[in-house]
């Protein structure tokens, strides 16, 4: 299961980032304006686990003709945390808090985490996050308590244009992929997926997008990787350098042990 946000439909009315608040308990979070934007939340963290972004351009829409000034556009996403398929955060995770859920997301139990970090330079979409006051690390959940009792997660319950869509992801990567030739027969030539790649470098994302621009505009790597990728490779080559040290070591003190033995 998992989450399909199609950009081009997202008013940014912030309904989802305010339902994820409530039903999930989470903590305001300063409600202080960038400078940069409308938008007052700034991006993902502890006590953020929806984020809409705005993003302003001055660029025609589809196959609108730009007027004298130039056409206005906002680009406005609902983030959240990404459910990969090859999740970096669960492989460093030294006590278990991060685990798969029977739907395929990734959920953090609080009450395990130990507050060790590690998971926070792990992920490749900087989306988990420490909280201040204990230390522990708290993202999406992907509302697990709401989908085990059959319910939609309150962001996609919330969302007033369908923007967040909540379902199997082989059906969400179906009417994506309709979404996207649909927005290119109006001539909006730039729409494209993000993140519902299997073959992507975290497997592909149980949280995927439909993009108006490239991903950088929205603030996301444009070639993810799982982070622990070559941790594998990495162990050998340390096991086999240990073993060459403790090779050299024996060595020498064999040889130190039969001079001692010719005195």
């Amino acid at each position: 299961m998992g989450f399909f946000t199609d950009t081009s439909v997202c008013i940014g009315c912030k309904a989802c980032e305010v339902a994820c608040k409530e039903w999930n308990a989470v903590p305001e979070d300063g409600l202080e304006f960038t400078g940069m934007s409308y938008d007052n939340s700034q991006g993902l963290g502890a006590d953020t686990w929806r984020h809409v972004a705005f993003i302003e351009q001055r660029k025609s829409i589809g196959n609108a003709e730009a007027g004298e000034r130039g056409d206005l556009r906002w680009l406005m996403a609902s983030d959240v945390c990404k459910h990969c398929t090859h999740a970096a955060c669960l492989d460093v995770c030294p006590t278990g808090a991060l685990f798969r859920t029977e739907f395929g997301t990734v959920v953090v139990q609080e009450d395990v985490c130990n507050g060790c970090g590690y998971c926070v330079p792990a992920c490749p979409y900087g989306v988990i996050d420490q909280r201040k006051e204990d230390g522990r690390v708290w993202k999406c959940t992907l509302c697990y308590d709401r989908i085990g009792d059959g319910m939609e997660p309150a962001c996609a319950k919330a969302c007033p244009t369908d923007s967040i869509q909540f379902g199997p992801l082989d059906e969400l990567r179906e009417r994506a992929a309709a979404r996207v030739e649909e927005l290119h027969g109006i001539g909006v030539e730039d729409a494209r997926l993000y993140g519902e790649d299997p073959a992507d470098g975290v497997g592909g994302d149980g949280a995927f997008f439909l993009l108006l621009d490239e991903p950088e505009v929205y603030g996301l790597p444009p070639d993810p990787v799982v982070t622990t990728r070559d941790l594998p490779s990495m162990w050998r080559h340390a096991g086999v350098a240990a073993a060459a040290l403790l090779g050299g070591v024996a060595a020498v003190f064999a040889v130190h042990g039969r001079k001692g033995a010719r005195r």
